[in-house]
């Protein structure tokens, strides 16, 4: 289930940070990091374009503020991507599935398994690629709707199939 991830979990150094409970924490796969880097890279590739071509071909020279800020934005979020990629883990307790991500802002959510309603495996065209899908599930309450990003396809397929049957039997109290 491990193969192909990032070796260790980061967490953020700080005192005041949500502790992490003991147990065998999963990550996600560095080929989210290059499918990430390349979409983005891309949209900021276009920005740029349109960027040059309203200032310099239409003498729009008002776009470099947009264009400008945007494409700082971008970079900022290129250049963060692999360590908030090695900030996501989830970890398979008892009774629930515990995901958690960020660094500077955190997040982390305990879904029981009884209450999962709906678990589904999508990838786009660059995922498919990469091998790479994202296992989204859902429950009643759609705050604690979970997204886990960047799985090996095989890892998602396994990992969901193991979700929808102990949220069976933690339904049916098997």
């Amino acid at each position: 289930m491990d193969d192909g991830t990032f070796p260790r979990l980061v967490e953020p150094r700080s005192p005041h940070r949500l502790v992490l409970e003991n147990g065998v924490w999963h990550q996600i796969s560095p080929k989210y990091v290059r499918v990430q880097l390349i979409s983005t890279g891309s949209f900021l590739l276009l920005v740029v374009a349109a960027m040059l071509v309203l200032t310099l071909g239409l003498q729009q020279w008002w776009a470099w503020i947009p264009g400008g800020v945007m494409t700082v934005i971008m970079v900022w979020t290129l250049a963060i991507l692999p360590r908030q990629a090695r900030a996501i883990g989830y970890q398979l307790r008892d009774d629930d599935l515990v995901f958690r991500r960020g660094i500077l802002w955190q997040r982390m959510v305990a879904v029981p398994y009884g209450r999962m309603q709906l678990v589904d495996i999508t990838h786009g065209p660059l995922d498919r690629g990469f091998g790479i899908a994202q296992l989204k599930f859902v429950t009643a309450a759609a705050s604690t709707g979970v997204v886990i990003p960047g799985l090996a396809q095989g890892t998602a397929e396994t990992l969901r199939d193991h979700l929808v049957a102990v949220a069976e039997s933690r339904r049916t109290g098997l």
